[in-house]
């Protein structure tokens, strides 16, 4: 199979079956053999009487339903578990990401043999305030952490190799650093690509402001992943062993005044070098034990699942 089409969705039931006739028109005319898997993440319209009824029309479609809404990246952790093409495209069910670039981004992958081809949304339907500002701003954030040069991380329209989805385990809701994801597992080569972006047609944006302040926090995650991930002992370790250091050499030097320098002095206990030695220990204690948690943790980590499938369609 050349593609698949994988499309979270909660409550789009207005544009499903308009997306889906233009996704399977730009697959005939480029005679792709492909597959489309809708996921509902939790609709309580009728997305999903929409999907079946589409898959009844049309053996490329496929859905899975959750039993409630577990968030994007669940959503696209199981379609790409389900995934056979191999490329696979990422888009929203929102008619804002264009089929029509279906066709280049696939080339970009089997031609150019990128790993990963992120869509850049250049020139943006959306409100300036609520959306455009705060993106540039977390996009740079994004891009200066992670060191991935992408102009717009969070675009929901993207093109992967199927290696890539699935070797990556997208989880919480790290959909917005994917790409990031991605060059953690191995596979460096990501490109981009400007498309079009389309003002919304139906319904309301199921995103507020708070995800961006969930996104910059998603980066610190992604951040110490990125370079502790495999090694939290190497970070937690080492912090405590300084901060435990420099509190015994605190108590040392305590210990050393009261009994040959000053030895009529006050009591240690009575002394406030005496609480922040005691503190500091405690806290470089604490950090060693955290690393080493961490480490038994990270080996003993098996991989589940984060959703609950409800109903399936031709999986």
């Amino acid at each position: 199979m050349n593609i698949s089409v994988v499309i979270p969705l909660l409550n789009e039931q207005e544009s499903l079956k308009e997306l889906h006739d233009w996704i399977a028109n730009v697959m005939q005319s480029n005679h792709f053999s492909y597959e489309i898997i809708f996921i509902d993440d939790g609709s309580t319209d009728n997305s999903w009487q929409t999907i079946k009824k589409l898959a009844s029309e049309n053996k490329a479609v496929k859905g899975i339903r959750f039993l409630k809404n577990f968030g994007k990246s669940q959503a696209l952790h199981a379609g790409f578990d389900k995934a056979v093409g191999n490329v696979v495209i990422t888009m929203d069910a929102d008619l804002q990401d264009s089929p029509e670039e279906i066709p280049e981004l696939y080339n970009m992958i089997v031609n150019d043999d990128y790993d990963l081809v992120s869509g850049w949304k250049k020139k943006r339907y959306d409100s300036v305030i609520t959306k455009n500002l705060p993106s540039k701003l977390f996009n740079w954030a994004a891009r200066k952490t992670s060191g991935v040069k992408l102009h717009d991380f969070n675009c929901g329209l993207k093109a992967y190799k199927l290696d890539v989805v699935k070797n990556i385990d997208v989880n919480g809701e790290m959909h917005r650093y994917i790409p990031v994801l991605s060059k953690n597992a191995g596979f460096t080569k990501i490109g981009e690509k400007v498309v079009q972006h389309q003002a919304r047609k139906y319904g309301v944006t199921k995103f507020g402001m708070d995800r961006f302040i969930h996104g910059f926090l998603d980066l610190i995650t992604i951040w110490f992943l990125s370079r502790f991930g495999k090694r939290p002992m190497h970070l937690f370790g080492a912090l405590g062993v300084i901060m435990f250091i420099i509190g015994f050499g605190f108590a040392f030097y305590l210990g050393i005044d009261k009994l040959f320098l000053n030895p009529t002095g006050r009591l240690i206990t009575q002394r406030p070098q005496f609480f922040i030695a005691l503190t500091t220990m405690i806290i470089g204690t604490q950090f060693f034990v955290a690393g080493f948690l961490g480490e038994i943790i990270l080996r003993s980590k098996q991989g589940k699942k984060r959703y609950t499938v409800k109903d399936n369609l031709n999986l």
